[in-house]
């Protein structure tokens, strides 16, 4: 990144993901190796899902159901929204420290055992 820019942002939209991957452990895994990977150091890591929810109060719709996280870096954060009944994971990083992009694709699509369908890189400014 030159001087004139203040961060990066990527977005990636992966589908026909292996849903088995869609745990708190897994993903949680997938901070720490992805956050190893691209040499971001981790903070607090925060959770929104159905863990402790009534079977009858859990989500339904599709565009609901699944496990959203938020992982702090030191230089800013990566969130995570999984989606089980459409077996699809949306994942944005975003940091004023570079990363190789190409590296989270591809680790991305590995660990989810799925296949990119949408990614964007955006400079900030």
């Amino acid at each position: 990144m030159d001087m004139n820019q203040y961060g990066k942002e990527l977005i990636l939209d992966i589908h026909k993901c292996d849903t088995s991957t869609f745990t708190r452990e897994s993903i949680g895994r997938f901070f720490e190796e992805l956050c190893d990977l691209i040499e971001m150091e981790r903070g607090a890591l925060y959770w929104w899902d159905d863990f402790d929810t009534p079977p009858e109060q859990r989500e339904t719709e599709p565009h609901l159901k699944g496990i959203s996280a938020v992982q702090f870096i030191r230089t800013s954060n990566i969130t995570i929204h999984t989606l089980d009944l459409l077996g699809a994971v949306y994942l944005n990083i975003f940091s004023c420290k570079d990363f190789d992009a190409r590296v989270v694709f591809e680790f991305s699509e590995s660990w989810f055992k799925g296949e990119v369908v949408n990614s964007e890189v955006m400079m900030r400014v």
